[in-house]
């Protein structure tokens, strides 16, 4: 059973998002072969075949972290366009509220 029109406006308004009559017609075929592709993994996901996030095996890549020297403020402020009391001073982009 395939989803309908009406279904794939039903899931627009509960997800708040406003679909023309035509939009949802031309959803529901591909919201179904989503909802088919779903369902195969389902059937080959058994309790036996363990989980996979990742096609490949991901192994965690990031450094150890080491406390190292680092820049001063005034090294870091030293390439700024303009700083003040010891902070990057950057123009204002939102109102005060």
């Amino acid at each position: 059973m395939g989803l309908t029109a009406a279904d794939v406006a039903r899931l627009g308004a509960l997800a708040r998002i406003q679909l023309s009559e035509q939009e949802c017609a031309e959803l529901a075929p591909e919201l179904d072969v989503i909802l088919e592709s779903i369902r195969r993994v389902s059937e080959v996901a058994t309790p036996d075949v363990p989980m996979a996030t990742h096609a490949i095996t991901m192994t965690n890549v990031f450094r150890d972290d080491v406390v190292r020297d680092s820049m001063t403020a005034e090294q870091a402020l030293s390439g700024a366009p303009d700083d003040e009391d010891g902070r990057f001073r950057v123009p204002q982009i939102l109102g005060e509220e």
